[in-house]
């Protein structure tokens, strides 16, 4: 059986430990000294079964940067706080914000039907029935992309009207706003919106008016058959053998696939919460814990609410290799 080596980065603003270590909730949160300590000693005990980099920083200054395993086996190049990392579904978090500053400006409703942004959306009866409030959600129905469908044409789907043309004229799994089940297909869909709204692609939008003012540098959306410098390879680990892993889209998109480094999250959950991606009114929206997830976790506008004594807003990412995290505390910025 093979396993997948954690090649990640996470990014966190002075978290408790359990959040950071996966330890048992403590009732108070760590002095930055012991939950530094805390931290290299989980990364000691996990060796080789860990390569990636976990940042701590508070109020946008890293106090901690933790490098560890390779970046590229073949070549011998270790991680290091630059490293660029896949993050899977963490790029969901960069969709919502899109959308709300959208919202800020007036140029969208969140409360409005598909069709209004996407009026030839093949199934037309759901577009006038799902809300971007239901797709932001995962409330929507919209169902999954890595299908068999997809997955005989993955190198030709390569730009987010692709999956519609793929996916527009199948039937929700459910009712809009009857249940929630995660979708990253409605995440697919709030990018084309976007798009459409803004008269930009996705990728432009995103980098003009999220990584630009956010001065997050090491972020991006490339093709994966387009060299980037320093982004991290992908590896399975089987008993001590390592291999190449597969799987990946031929390009990131509004639902997950990006890079970034973990210094860029920092960068961005700062930008977040100082005003300049969001006003106050639009960020306490994407951030209000529409779904209980159970457990005391809750899900908003494309990020997650954590249960913890100082509240801790995030996203987790996932694919073939790239487990990947991030969260934000108030008590980080403050």
């Amino acid at each position: 059986m093979k396993l997948r080596l954690p090649v990640s980065l996470l990014a966190a603003l002075a978290l408790p430990a359990s959040a950071i270590a996966q330890v048992a909730p403590a009732p108070a949160r760590l002095p930055d000294a012991a939950l530094v300590k805390a931290i290299a000693g989980k990364l000691a005990e996990m060796g080789e079964n860990y390569s990636g980099v976990v940042m701590v920083a508070r109020k946008g200054q890293p106090i901690a940067t933790f490098a560890q395993g390779w970046a590229d086996r073949e070549r011998k190049i270790p991680n290091t706080a630059d490293t660029k990392f896949r993050v899977g579904s963490m790029d969901k978090t960069f969709t919502a914000v899109a959308v709300m500053q959208l919202a800020q400006a007036g140029k969208l409703d969140v409360q409005a039907p598909l069709i209004t942004y996407l009026k030839d959306y093949p199934n037309a009866d759901w577009a006038r029935k799902v809300t971007l409030h239901h797709l932001l959600t995962h409330q929507g129905g919209a169902g999954e992309i890595f299908t068999p469908e997809y997955e005989a044409r993955r190198d030709r789907v390569r730009t987010l009207q692709d999956y519609v043309d793929l996916f527009g004229k199948r039937a929700p799994d459910f009712e809009p706003g009857s249940k929630d089940d995660y979708s990253n297909y409605g995440f697919i869909l709030l990018g084309r919106v976007i798009e459409a709204v803004s008269g930009q692609s996705y990728y432009d939008y995103v980098r003009a008016h999220i990584f630009q003012p956010a001065g997050m540098t090491g972020s991006g959306f490339e093709p994966e058959t387009m060299p980037v410098p320093g982004r991290a390879v992908a590896y399975e680990h089987e008993k001590a053998d390592f291999t190449l892993a597969g799987g990946l889209p031929w390009r990131g998109t509004s639902a997950g696939g990006g890079y970034a480094t973990a210094e860029d999250f920092v960068k961005f959950a700062m930008a977040l919460y100082d005003g300049r991606l969001l006003d106050e009114t639009h960020r306490k929206q994407m951030t209000t814990g529409f779904v209980d997830l159970g457990d005391g976790m809750k899900y908003g506008y494309g990020i997650a609410i954590y249960p913890s004594p100082l509240p801790i807003v995030g996203h987790n990412g996932g694919a073939p290799a790239w487990p990947a995290t991030f969260g934000s505390s108030t008590a980080a910025r403050a």
